[in-house]
C-alpha cells in the first residue's frame, strides 16, 4: 500500500505483502466501518511513506509511539480520534501477526491516550421531551412519525431505521407482531412491536405492501442518514427542544426511558442489543448523576451549622 492512495479500494492493485495484509484486514468489515478503517490505515501509510519506513518489515513499537505523537501534535487529533486510529492500527498488526506476515506485533504495547467520557451528557431527551418530540412527529407527517417511533420507541440506530422494509414487520411470533432487522456487526434481531408502534409503521406504509418503509416526504426516495438527521433537527425545533439532538441521541433517550420506566438492567441490555452490560450500566449511572451527587448531602449536612 505504500505510495498509493487506494488502500482498501475495490479493484486496486495489490503488489506488496503489506497491501495484501491490509486488504485482508479490511475485508473483515463492510460499509462505513471499512471506510473508517481504510482512512486510518492510509494515515499511517502516508506518514511511513514520508519517512521511508516499511509498514511491515521496518515497523517497531518506538516508531508507532512517534506516529501517535504525529496524530496528536502535527494533525491535532483529539484523544478520542487518536485512540480510535491507534486501535485500528493495533488490529491491523495483530492480524498481520496471526496471518504470518510478521513474527510479533509492534503495536501490542503502544501507549493509548486516556479518553474521559462525561456520562451526564449521554442522557438525551427526558420523558417529557421525548413525548413532545413524538407528538410533533405525529402532527407533522406519517414518515416523520414512523422515523421517530423507530428510533425513540424501539431504540433503532438511524441506519437500522432507514433500512427497515415494510415486509420486515409483517410476521407474528409468539402472539406478537415483530420487526426483523440486521443490526450493527451483521447481528440479526427480532423486536416485538407494541400497538402504538404498529400503528405508526402501518400509517407510514399506507397502501404499500413492500419496499423501504421510510421515504423522503418530497421526492419519495428512500430516506438516508442525512435526511433522517435533518428531520430530527426540524422536529426538535417544532417540539420546542433546544438541546442539540442527533438521531443517535434518540437511542440514548430510549435506553434512559427504559431504565426510568423500571425495566431491569438486563432486560434493557437485551432490548438495546448491547453486547456488553457495562455499556447499559453507563446509562443507569448517568441518569442519576445529579440526583445522587454528594453535593446535595453535604449541603443538607451543613445547613444547620452554616
Amino acid at each position: 500500500m505504500q505510495n498509493t492512495t487506494l488502500i482498501g479500494v475495490p479493484n486496486a492493485r495489490i503488489t506488496t505483502p503489506a497491501e495484501l495484509a491490509a486488504a485482508g484486514y479490511l475485508a473483515r468489515y463492510s460499509g462505513s466501518t471499512r471506510e473508517t478503517y481504510r482512512v486510518s490505515l492510509k494515515v499511517l501509510w502516508d506518514w511511513c511513506a514520508e519517512l521511508g519506513i516499511d509498514v511491515l518489515g521496518g515497523m517497531r513499537r518506538p516508531v508507532l509511539e512517534l506516529f501517535a505523537r504525529h496524530l496528536e501534535e502535527d494533525r491535532g487529533n483529539s484523544p478520542v480520534t487518536v485512540a480510535m486510529r491507534l486501535s485500528i492500527v493495533k488490529g491491523f498488526y495483530a492480524f498481520a501477526e496471526i496471518d504470518g506476515y510478521i513474527d510479533r506485533s509492534p503495536a501490542a504495547h503502544i501507549r493509548m491516550p486516556r479518553v474521559y467520557k462525561d456520562e451526564s451528557k449521554t442522557l438525551g431527551l427526558d420523558r417529557m421531551e421525548l413525548g413532545a418530540l413524538i407528538q410533533a412527529a405525529r402532527a407533522s407527517h406519517v414518515m416523520d412519525n414512523a422515523l421517530i417511533t423507530l428510533m425513540g420507541m424501539l431504540g433503532l440506530r438511524v441506519s437500522e431505521a432507514c433500512n427497515v422494509k415494510i415486509e420486515d414487520y409483517q410476521q407474528i411470533e409468539r402472539g406478537h407482531r415483530v420487526l426483523r432487522i440486521v443490526g450493527k456487526g451483521g447481528k440479526p434481531a427480532t423486536i416485538p412491536l407494541p400497538v402504538p408502534v404498529i400503528r405508526a409503521l402501518d400509517a407510514g406504509a399506507g397502501d404499500r405492501a413492500s419496499g423501504p418503509l421510510l421515504l423522503r416526504r418530497k421526492s419519495g426516495e428512500p430516506m438516508n442518514r442525512k435526511a433522517a438527521a435533518l428531520a430530527v433537527t426540524r422536529l426538535c425545533k417544532a417540539a420546542g427542544i433546544t438541546k442539540k439532538i442527533s438521531p443517535h441521541s434518540l437511542r440514548h433517550s430510549y435506553v434512559t426511558a427504559c431504565l426510568d420506566a423500571g425495566v431491569p438492567l438486563r432486560d434493557v441490555q437485551v432490548a438495546a442489543r448491547h453486547s456488553d452490560p457495562r455499556i447499559t450500566a453507563r446509562y443507569d449511572r448517568a441518569r442519576h448523576n445529579h440526583d445522587r451527587h454528594a453535593n446535595h448531602t453535604v449541603a443538607a449536612f451543613l445547613a444547620g451549622a452554616a
